[in-house]
């Protein structure tokens, strides 16, 4: 009898451990953390502290950004002395990226099928290696929140994000993250 191996699901184990790898470069961004003993509903006005950006129309984004957020939240800025502080500070760094590929033809010792069947023993054979390296813009947002009176941190919110060179879509990533921060704010928007 004659047994045939089903090539499909082989082909569908391999695809999918293949691009498992590739999931976790698309992983979640966005960083936030609060003091949870803090009692968010007491808090209902906020000022801006020093936003930091080498990008000039970043910080009047982030501004705008963020009082949209707090506004659907019942939070109102005032000029000064606001009972949160708000301080943000966005910069721009090359990574250094390293990927190697191989080509799998390398030697080793192991199981599988070969010339006299299925069995063990050594493998030989050339294997090669390509390494390249590259840099990458990464861009790195972060917004603090602190109680004015007693300087403690009480919010935090960290986005990291590859930059382009379209600056529309660095636009509508950045609005896009600060939205994606205060969707784990503990405050909730107020219905309308």
């Amino acid at each position: 009898m004659k047994r045939s191996i089903k090539l499909a699901p082989i082909l569908m184990a391999a695809f999918f451990f293949l691009l498992l790898p590739l999931a976790g470069a698309r992983a979640d961004n966005i960083k936030t953390d609060y003091d949870h003993d803090v009692k968010f509903e007491n808090y209902h006005t906020y000022s801006f502290g020093n936003i930091q950006t080498s990008d000039p129309f970043a910080k009047k984004r982030i501004k705008h950004a963020v009082n949209i957020l707090l506004q659907q939240r019942g939070w109102h800025e005032v000029p000064t002395g606001g009972q949160v502080t708000i301080f943000a500070m966005q910069n721009v760094h090359n990574q250094k990226e390293v990927q190697t590929m191989y080509n799998g033809m390398g030697g080793g010792w192991g199981m599988g099928w070969g010339w006299g069947g299925w069995g063990m023993g050594p493998g030989g054979g050339l294997g090669i290696s390509d390494t390249t390296t590259y840099n990458r813009q990464v861009g790195r947002l972060m917004i603090d929140m602190f109680d004015t009176s007693t300087k403690q941190l009480l919010w935090r919110g960290i986005a990291n994000r590859d930059q382009t060179n379209d600056a529309d879509k660095n636009k509508r990533n950045l609005y896009g993250d600060i939205h994606r921060m205060f969707d784990r704010f503990p405050v909730k928007p107020q219905k309308s």
